[in-house]
């Protein structure tokens, strides 16, 4: 209950700073820092991407690995 209160606090205080007529009007510094911001966001997104990306290449190999030295022994069984 008390993060659903504070939730709407701090909405409600981003809306009152960003107002053009508040007593703040911190809207040109909002989208000042959203500028800035929106490149280093999408290097770090990128950079995270590929880490998963080199991730999840290296799983389907040593899974493709697994699944032939599996078919490789249950081959072996069976001649016997």
């Amino acid at each position: 209950m008390i993060t659903i209160f504070v939730g709407i606090v701090l909405i409600a205080f981003t809306i009152f700073s960003v107002l053009p007529m508040g007593p703040l009007a911190w809207g040109p510094e909002v989208i000042a820092f959203l500028k800035g911001c929106v490149p280093v966001l999408s290097a770090f997104i990128g950079l995270i991407c590929f880490f998963v990306g080199a991730a999840d290449i290296k799983d389907k190999k040593e899974a493709k690995i697994e699944e032939a030295q599996e078919a490789e022994n249950d081959f072996e069984g069976s001649k016997d």
